[in-house]
């Protein structure tokens, strides 16, 4: 494992940010970036493209659930974003050079590039993206659901953190664009030998799986499992992964309930 990785791995890392919607801070916003970097925690967070091709610390692919704004996230340019209010609290949008900016390399960063799913898997995006990492003096990596994504990347910037993300891939509304045979090939990471990521991001529900034990345990590939909120959870992330993705509770208090 490379320095910057290890240091990566080093701490707990809050899901979306160190968040509380019941005191006004929200995931993903400058608040909850804030409170992690206050408490030394490693930051995870979600990025869409925009109508302008720019990064948004954001996770949904419609702004209605969080923000005082409509619709899809790439229908909007970067400027109009960035004046949209978040329905609670004092943030507004924000965009990954602003993260940037407010973190300063404090604490790591773990950035998850969210997929349109598009034939060309957005690859003027991701290279942008890649290179705004590249040129942030921090610790940092990159990681997504989409192995064609994680194939940019690689070709973009070897040196750039990649991780790939997965789980179960059960059938359902998330996977209902993919064939079997595809849920089979993300389930067990079969991409591998193009899209060779630095480290694997699994879900938590499905970490006992044969892939991600197989990669740990014979390819020395690190585990960072996602999302841990109770102390079952924590116990097979203690078992079967290196690092955890967190959600609900102070990890150094072990408060998961």
């Amino acid at each position: 494992m490379s320095a910057e990785l290890k240091t990566i791995f080093a701490r707990p890392v809050a899901h979306r940010g160190f968040h509380d919607a019941d005191n006004g801070i929200i995931e993903n916003t400058p608040s909850a970036i804030q409170c992690a970097v206050d408490h030394e925690f490693g930051i995870e967070v979600d990025i869409q493209e925009t109508a302008d091709g720019e990064a948004l610390v954001f996770h949904d692919y419609l702004l209605d659930r969080l923000v005082e704004g409509t619709g899809k996230v790439i229908d909007h340019t970067s400027g109009a974003l960035v004046d949209m209010h978040m329905k609670t609290g004092t943030d507004r949008l924000w965009l990954l050079q602003d993260l940037f900016d407010l973190v300063g390399g404090k604490v790591p960063l773990v950035i998850e590039i969210k997929s349109l799913l598009r034939r060309d898997a957005q690859g003027d995006f991701v290279r942008h993206v890649v290179d705004q990492v590249a040129a942030y003096d921090g610790p940092a990596c990159i990681k997504t659901f989409d192995p064609d994504m994680l194939s940019i990347a690689k070709s973009q910037n070897r040196n750039v953190l990649r991780g790939i993300v997965a789980d179960g891939v059960a059938p359902g509304p998330e996977y209902v664009r993919h064939s079997r045979v595809d849920r089979f090939i993300l389930r067990h990471m079969l991409h591998i030998p193009r899209t060779r990521p630095h480290f694997i991001s699994y879900g938590v529900r499905d970490l006992a799986n044969p892939a991600p034990r197989l990669l740990r345990s014979l390819f020395n590939k690190p585990v960072m499992c996602w999302t841990v909120r109770t102390r079952e959870q924590r116990a097979i992330a203690d078992r079967f992964a290196d690092q955890i993705v967190f959600e609900g509770f102070n990890p150094d208090k072990n408060t998961a309930s």
